[in-house]
């Protein structure tokens, strides 16, 4: 995409690692200058040192814990004493844990619709303004399973159904100066923390078209592609091989 981004300012949150990293580095081999919103430090501050090796003064880094009601604020406020201006916020960060029925407590909910959905909205509510007087964008990262639940996983599914459901509503609240869109993933890596066990990867290989996994980088390609594309709005973006034609 060559610098399509050149001048423009990205807040993308979860992005030290897997999604995030490679939506950040994608949007600023674009040529934005890019905001790191992060929980742990250390593979932030790796990927900022990238980057900066790449164009100096062009990243920036905030942490931020999303359950907290004053996170919205205390980023965008960063991302402005950094760059002074707002153009896209990536809103990717997210947990993903299983939560069967007769097994979800108040913990499960706040925490998955907490980084899924509430802080989202929040994030965006934030950032409007701003991006209203950038002309710009909102991507966010939803999900396959918002349309097509995932067993076990009731609470995640909930949230990423609602995450859809505010992409479609931010994109007319928010028209006609900021569009916004949502890229759904479907297997993308694995998560680290075994959650598939080998039998349920090869099922979910196996009920996709294209036969694999997807990488983090397809994502972000579809993200930048988002970010881009000057008459598409309230739409969703499946990234998933297929799967979801399948399922």
């Amino acid at each position: 995409m060559g610098e399509t981004l050149h001048g423009k300012v990205a807040i993308v949150t979860g992005a030290s690692r897997r999604i995030g990293a490679a939506t950040a580095r994608a949007l600023h081999a674009a040529g934005a200058s890019v905001v790191v919103h992060h929980r742990g430090a250390d593979d932030a501050a790796v990927l900022v040192s990238e980057l900066e090796r790449v164009r100096a003064n062009s990243t920036s880094r905030v942490q931020a814990d999303l359950l907290h009601t004053d996170a919205p604020r205390a980023i965008v406020e960063a991302a402005l004493a950094a760059f002074g201006r707002i153009d896209i916020l990536v809103n990717n960060a997210s947990m993903f844990y299983p939560t069967a029925v007769g097994d979800i407590t108040a913990t499960h909910w706040d925490e998955l619709v907490g980084s899924n959905l509430r802080a989202p909205l929040f994030l965006s509510q934030a950032a409007a303004p701003h991006l209203a007087r950038a002309k710009g964008a909102i991507v966010n990262i939803t999900d396959i399973h918002a349309e097509r639940p995932l067993k076990g996983y009731a609470v995640y599914s909930v949230a990423k159904a609602g995450l859809a459901g505010l992409t479609r509503v931010l994109a007319l609240e928010l028209a006609p100066d900021v569009r916004v869109n949502a890229v759904a993933p479907g297997a993308i890596a694995w998560p680290e923390d075994g959650q598939f066990d080998p039998a349920e990867r090869e099922r979910i290989v196996s009920t996709t078209p294209l036969a694999r996994v997807g990488a983090p980088e397809d994502i972000a390609r579809a993200v930048l592609a988002a970010c881009t594309m000057p008459f598409v709005t309230g739409q969703t973006i499946a990234v998933d091989g297929g799967r979801s034609v399948f399922l």
